[in-house]
């Protein structure tokens, strides 16, 4: 069995969609596909399209949101606020394609509050899966010019591992993590250096839900 993963942006015509679905889904033993885009880039005439494939195929639509604070999402000039994402949410449900969320844990001006906002929204939003992400600096971008002057601090990895727990708690036990942290390049990597020990970090998240004797939606409210 195979599974096909593309991205859509603004410019991408549902013509060009179809064509690079078809081609992909032709291929022997493919049995779905994961469209990742963001919530600003879509509207009733691709869902249409996107939907016509949920008769014979798996099919997944990745929304990238990092934060529900619009604060934040103009801090990291993603170009969209939360109505957006919201909209597009509202426009993809009922049509049988399972919806998945990003969401950053550690993004300039958020403090642990506003992560576990983010948390009780979005398992109120109707989702089927979330992929989160630590936010780790890169070489040469903005952000390690910010941690260069002191303008940024990120997480350190208890302090990850136990946010992520109060996520997962926050959110309901139907929605599907289908990523649990980031997955840096080693040669791009500039700090936390612990972002490269994925499996770590993970076995970290297991222990410390252990430890608290707690689970994926015990602080879930409906």
């Amino acid at each position: 069995m195979a599974y096909f993963q593309s991205f859509t942006n603004t410019y991408t015509t549902c013509e060009h969609m179809k064509q690079m679905f078809d081609e992909a889904l032709s291929c022997d033993g493919m049995v779905g596909m994961a469209i990742g885009t963001r919530p600003d880039c879509i509207d009733a005439q691709k869902l249409d399209l996107i939907e016509s494939y949920t008769k014979n195929y798996l099919v997944w639509l990745e929304y990238g949101l990092q934060s529900v604070h619009d604060a934040t999402l103009k801090i990291i000039n993603r170009g969209h606020g939360f109505k957006e994402f919201s909209k597009a949410v509202r426009l993809t449900r009922g049509r049988g394609i399972n919806i998945c969320t990003h969401v950053i844990l550690g993004l300039p001006g958020e403090d642990k509050k506003m992560m576990r906002e983010t948390a009780k929204i979005l398992a109120g939003s109707g989702i089927n899966g979330i992929k989160i992400h630590l936010l780790y600096v890169i070489k040469g971008t903005v952000l390690d010019k910010m941690w260069k002057n002191g303008d940024y601090i990120p997480m350190e990895q208890d302090e990850y591992v136990n946010m992520v727990c109060d996520f997962l708690e926050l959110l309901p036990k139907e929605i599907i993590i289908q990523r649990i942290t980031g997955d840096p390049h080693s040669d791009e990597l500039r700090v936390p250096m612990w972002a490269a020990r994925y499996r770590e970090t993970f076995n970290m998240i297991q222990h410390t839900f252990e430890k608290r004797d707690s689970f994926q939606g015990i602080r879930y409210k409906g």
